[in-house]
């Protein structure tokens, strides 16, 4: 992480689920995290280590326990709702469906991710000049969609879906953006295109990221700084220089050595995204 102050900040971050009960999970133990503005952040870890439950709590879908604080931009937004945040903190999840709604048309889709975040309404807000500020965000994706303004988005294909819910959560230029997996759902060739329009969207508008994968190849192959989660805790976190010439079987060994056991979830050393080989050569 460079210098200067923080774009985002995690202080004793802890999240129990069913407390109590046979069943309790500590899903996150005492989690810290800074990330500086413009830090591109791959987060991996096997299912359960805690990636979409950190998203969450910095999404505000829920608040972590006492005494735990979730800064954005230096702002303390640890007690406001998940719908205020919106302002603040974008999010792609890795369903296309979710995010974007089936019935509405491209342009209307758009017009109320705008307003996300912000207390005027969506009446009104399909104006001449928002419709050339739509057009112009979706012709950067090369996928026709600013053709297709008035087309509903239930009859996209799932890569234009989540094509466009990326220019929906980018729109209104929100400091953080989260990627929750979000091409866990595509097929390779689709979820390519995705990931370069990542790139693309990311670089021009200068935003701080976290993407949460299940896939090594693709944490390694994208953005500046790596970091590995283990049952509710960061247990390795690789810096852009060092993670420039890192291999798979360097970070299995960064993690067996942080741990002290073997990486036994196969599924994230098994490169599922040729692109990430593309990226880093």
């Amino acid at each position: 992480m460079g210098q200067g102050k923080a774009l985002l900040r995690l202080e004793n971050i802890t999240k129990t689920f069913s407390r109590g009960t046979k069943d309790e999970v500590v899903a996150l133990n005492r989690v810290e995290l800074l990330a500086s503005p413009r830090d591109y952040v791959t987060i991996i870890g096997s299912n359960g280590a805690g990636k979409t439950t950190m998203l969450n709590i910095i999404a505000g879908v829920f608040p972590p326990e006492k005494g735990g604080r979730v800064f954005v931009d230096d702002v303390d937004i640890t007690d406001w709702k998940e719908h205020r945040r919106a302002a603040y903190v974008g999010r792609v999840y890795q369903d296309p469906n979710v995010g974007t709604a089936a019935r509405l048309t491209i342009e209307e889709n758009l017009a109320i991710a705008v307003s996300r975040g912000k207390s005027r309404g969506f009446r009104g807000a399909l104006t001449k000049m928002r419709r050339a500020l739509f057009r112009d965000a979706l012709a950067r994706l090369g996928l026709g969609l600013e053709d297709r303004l008035t087309a509903p988005v239930g009859t996209l294909s799932s890569g234009q879906r989540q094509a466009l819910a990326l220019v929906m959560v980018t729109v209104s230029k929100p400091a953080l953006l989260l990627l929750d997996e979000h091409t866990a759902n595509l097929d390779p060739r689709t979820a390519e295109t995705v990931l370069r329009l990542t790139d693309m969207i990311v670089e021009k508008e200068n935003m701080t990221t976290l993407m949460v994968t299940h896939n090594m190849d693709m944490a390694l192959g994208y953005g500046n700084r790596l970091l590995m989660m283990h049952k509710g805790r960061i247990v390795v976190d690789i810096g852009e220089e060092k993670k420039q010439n890192l291999t798979i079987e360097d970070l299995v060994a960064a993690f067996q050595g942080a741990v002290g056991e073997r990486l036994t979830d196969e599924s994230i050393m098994l490169g599922g995204v040729e692109s990430a080989h593309t990226k880093r050569g």
